[in-house]
């Protein structure tokens, strides 16, 4: 007799997250940076710290009347994976992945924001659920949902919001010239680190994924920033959070009509 963790865990008090059913909303932003989570927590109504555990920090409040929680995954797949799964565990309906990621597009600038519309699974944790072959692929009607919401805020003002396929690694140093190259002749947009995992674990457990990025550097046109403040990409994470808690307002008002 083999045991399914799925199953004995599930609407249990989580062991990574560190939360229990009640704890969050039926939406949850996803950053990797703890730190994000209180970023988020400064738009939420009546935002409480919910837990505070290894490197997973969360919030629950509201926004325009709708609950909504916010839970750091940290860096890489494995983790992220966790999170999520602890979370649809009790009770998440839709995950958002609000991040940074390196454009591979030369037309995109630090500080625009970039929206996947699939993901080239450059992970491991994935094969663990899915062949190699399988697509990776986010919720279509919130990712829809999604873009139209980020054209119409960002309408007026000189950040743009560009759609693409993305990859989704799993060594941030690893990434060779010539593997950065194979991926521009296949037109990828831009290179994170949970994204193709987390599309994964949603189809599988019936979750909406969706995912939004804002570009810390282009790493075609060399417009790099790594050891200083870079006060562009602080300006895309406020951005895309408020994209995404005026997205997800819409899409419950939507629901109801």
């Amino acid at each position: 007799m083999s045991l399914n963790k799925s199953e004995v865990t599930l609407g249990q008090k989580q062991y990574h997250i560190a939360l229990s059913v009640g704890d969050i909303g039926d939406y949850v932003l996803l950053p990797g940076d703890p730190a994000r989570s209180d970023i988020v927590a400064k738009y939420l109504d009546d935002a409480k710290l919910m837990a505070n555990n290894r490197e997973h920090r969360t919030f629950t409040g509201t926004y325009k009347g709708v609950k909504i929680s916010v839970t750091s995954t940290g860096m890489g797949c494995p983790s992220a994976t966790i999170a999520a799964e602890e979370l649809i565990n009790i009770g998440a309906k839709t995950l958002i992945r609000i991040g940074s990621s390196a454009a591979l597009d030369p037309r995109i600038k630090i500080g625009d924001l970039m929206i996947s519309t699939a993901a080239m699974k450059n992970e491991g944790t994935s094969r663990f659920y899915v062949p190699a072959v399988f697509p990776a692929v986010p919720d279509f009607e919130f990712t829809h949902h999604l873009i139209e919401t980020a054209n119409e805020m960002v309408a007026g003002t000189d950040k743009l919001v560009y759609t693409g396929i993305s990859a989704t690694d799993d060594a941030f140093y690893g990434e060779t010239p010539e593997f950065l190259d194979k991926l521009r002749k296949l037109k990828i947009m831009n290179i994170e680190m949970e994204a193709s995992a987390l599309y994964t674990v949603g189809h599988l457990r019936n979750t909406r994924v969706a995912c939004i990025c804002g570009t810390s550097g282009n790493l075609t046109n060399e417009e790099v920033i790594y050891t200083t403040k870079n006060e562009r990409l602080a300006e895309a994470w406020e951005r895309e959070i408020r994209i995404v808690l005026e997205a997800i307002y819409r899409f419950e008002q939507k629901k109801k009509d």
